[in-house]
């Protein structure tokens, strides 16, 4: 069984709390995807699996960032295409383009990314705070910047608070007292 199949409870940590976890020396890994040609990275702990994109069954009056819902081996598993929730343009799905299934707590929520590259380790110093903007744009959801590689300056990773970001006001997939636990 891989570790993308089977990761243990998990929950979004601040930055605050990724660099607690990162002074004690230990190094976080986040899964590296792409949306409109910008990276972001998903906690890896949050990743119950990665799936290819299958067209999923639609729900009347959904909003269009709601694709629909899938059985997933009899868990009925939400899909959200965070490239619409973003506000990117919709694309044509194609053979790289996957659901990346996330496991939070007591649910389980699909996300449609363009596509995954790979598990990145960051430590302490190749972690940035999140920059600070006004209140007209609503970026809570980012944990973090990563900068991967050293050497690189130009890589970088927007590192996501999926839990925060799946439950914030706009989408509300997540009951309001999960996020209140972390």
């Amino acid at each position: 069984m891989s570790a993308l199949q089977m990761i243990p409870e998990t929950s979004s940590h601040t930055l605050s709390v990724m660099q607690e976890h990162l002074d004690r020396g230990r190094s976080q890994e986040f899964l590296s995807c792409q949306l409109g040609g910008v990276s972001y990275g998903i906690p890896l702990r949050c990743v119950q699996e990665i799936r290819s994109y299958e067209a999923p069954t639609q729900i009347a009056n959904a909003p269009a960032w709601v694709k629909g819902i899938v059985d997933l081996r009899g868990v009925i598993v939400p899909i959200v295409d965070l490239r619409m929730s973003f506000g990117l343009p919709q694309v044509n799905y194609d053979a790289l383009t996957v659901t990346v299934v996330l496991h939070l707590r007591e649910r389980v929520i699909g996300v449609v990314v363009d596509s995954v590259s790979d598990v990145l380790a960051l430590s302490g110093p190749q972690i940035k705070p999140a920059p600070s903007f006004s209140q007209a744009l609503d970026a809570g959801y980012i944990a973090g910047i990563g900068t991967p590689d050293a050497e690189d300056t130009q890589r970088m990773l927007i590192l996501l608070d999926i839990k925060r970001l799946l439950g914030g006001a706009a989408m509300g997939l997540l009951p309001a007292e999960m996020l209140a636990l972390n």
